[in-house]
């Protein structure tokens, strides 16, 4: 691993580690991220993003093995959409475990993505949680594409922002998301 790449992982898994609110690139959008277990981080972003906190957030995590550790169980569906993916899918889990509960809907679900890119995949690999992400806006404006398009007030209210440069090979698109019952239904919530 190149030398600033690794040095931009450690700085942000420091700052997850302190309870810190990151801005970080992902293979989508700027993400505002912390530690997805830890009410009082997440509580902090959704103050930020101004954003009901009824409404739950995405979380990433680095694998199938740790996605295994925080959903009661996995979906023999939302096992082979992984597999077929090739683009960024966010999947709604029946029930979420070991989770802050602000990151859990009100029905138990939990959103997930287990994302393509090299940064976010050992960034949580090495922090050992799953992370918040949460676009880098105030609830109700657009979501920013690139770094440039980020609002002052996110970037203020982030303890920590990782290296723009990092975003190289973000799509600047949200994730698809999509909703699996544990009896394979399947619901398209956004293409």
């Amino acid at each position: 691993m190149e030398e600033d790449l690794k040095y931009e992982i450690d700085a942000a898994v420091a700052a997850l580690r302190a309870g810190d609110i990151i801005l970080y690139p992902t293979d989508t959008v700027w993400g505002l991220g912390c530690d997805a277990t830890r009410d009082d981080a997440v509580q902090r972003i959704f103050d930020l993003k101004q954003r009901d906190d009824a409404k739950s957030v995405i979380i990433l995590v680095s694998d199938l093995d740790m996605l295994a550790k925080y959903v009661r169980e996995i979906p023999q569906m939302a096992l082979q959409l992984l597999e077929i993916n090739d683009k960024p899918m966010t999947i709604i889990y029946p029930e979420g475990i070991g989770l802050s509960s602000k990151v859990i809907a009100e029905d138990g679900s939990v959103a997930i993505r287990i994302p393509q890119n090299d940064f976010c995949v050992n960034m949580i690999r090495r922090f050992g949680k799953p992370i918040v992400s949460t676009s880098a806006n105030i609830s109700g404006e657009d979501t920013p594409g690139c770094f440039a398009e980020i609002n002052a007030q996110i970037l203020d209210g982030a303890e920590h922002i990782v290296e723009p440069s990092l975003e190289e090979g973000s799509t600047g698109l949200s994730s698809q998301i999509i909703k699996i019952g544990l009896d394979g239904q399947v619901k398209v919530i956004r293409e």
